[in-house]
């Protein structure tokens, strides 16, 4: 963290190695906001110089994502505080140094990245122009371009994360809203396929609703292989509460199905969301959230066999 600055995230994160791993986020207070690199040697983590940026310009970055040592990307957003104007920004490392570059603003926000090679690279959030819809980019070894993304319902449909496992297999999950405001609905799980020609809508499973404020999301993917696939974020209880539980859904090849999750706040405000996942082996699978007061671990080691492992 900066010296002077007391609220530092880091969002996005890449392991290409034991002895080499990346990690960015944003310094949101004090006198330097904007966006922090850090690099992993093996032994310590180090703040990295990132690109050079005007003095209005403020630069956000919320995933990352890597086909190779020389080949790593953090996206997010570029804002000129003297105009507002916010760009989609795109950071390559290609293993000596990092470069930026925006793009013209469709009013895309963009919060996740995958690569499955150096040209072929996916950024998903959603575009705020008019309605609040998806959004898709891809990087094709030249340029990055906006790639058309369907949405479900009337009202509010965001990606929040993706998954890219081979060109002509790539997936992204969020949510949609069934209707727009002021009328209130249940929002619904959302995920979408891309074939390598355009992207569908894959049916998509929910806990309810049961009422209007029983929402379902999805806030990351994870996979040991294209036939074991797993989304994962929180629902909502009918009541109204506000409280979150855990949301699991896995992938066979043929569906997606809810699999069991723990949830293990109890009493005060449980608040038990999934926000990130890495399969290090086939079989071997960790998915990572926090609850109220701390961080929550699952840990998966065959088919839909889910334990917890730790909550502190």
């Amino acid at each position: 963290m900066i010296k002077g600055d007391n609220n530092s995230f880091l969002q996005g994160v890449v392991a290409i190695s034991p002895t080499l791993a990346w990690a960015a986020g944003n310094v949101t207070d004090g006198a330097h906001p904007g966006q922090v690199i850090e690099q992993w040697n093996g032994t310590r983590w180090s703040l990295f110089p990132g690109p050079k940026f005007g003095k209005k310009d403020q630069a956000d970055v919320f995933a990352m994502t890597a086909s190779s040592a020389h080949d790593v990307w953090a996206i997010g957003s570029l804002m000129n505080r003297g105009t507002g104007l916010v760009s989609p920004l795109f950071e390559h490392w290609n293993g000596t140094s990092w470069t930026a570059t925006t793009v013209e603003s469709n009013h895309e926000f963009l919060f996740g990245a995958s690569a499955d090679a150096t040209n072929d690279a996916w950024a998903v959030g959603f575009n705020g122009s008019n309605n609040i819809e998806t959004a898709a980019m891809h990087w094709d070894g030249a340029n990055w371009k906006s790639v058309a993304t369907p949405n479900v319902g009337e009202g509010t449909n965001k990606l929040n994360a993706v998954l890219a496992l081979a060109p002509n297999d790539v997936w992204a999950v969020g949510f949609s809203t069934p209707v727009a405001l002021p009328e209130q609905a249940a929002t619904l799980t959302l995920i979408e396929h891309f074939d390598g020609t355009s992207w569908t809508v894959v049916p998509s499973p929910n806990v309810g609703p049961n009422s209007a404020n029983q929402s379902n999301r999805l806030l990351g993917l994870t996979a040991t292989s294209a036939n074991d696939i797993w989304a994962f974020g929180s629902y909502f209880p009918a009541d109204g509460s506000g409280h979150q539980m855990t949301l699991l859904l896995h992938w066979d090849g043929i569906s997606w199905t809810i699999a069991p999750s723990p949830s293990p706040a109890k009493g005060g405000f449980p608040c038990d969301l999934l926000w990130a996942g890495v399969a290090p082996s086939p079989g071997n699978l960790w998915i990572l959230g926090s609850v109220h007061d701390g961080t929550l671990a699952m840990h998966m080691t065959t088919g839909l066999d889910s334990s917890l492992v730790s909550s502190f």
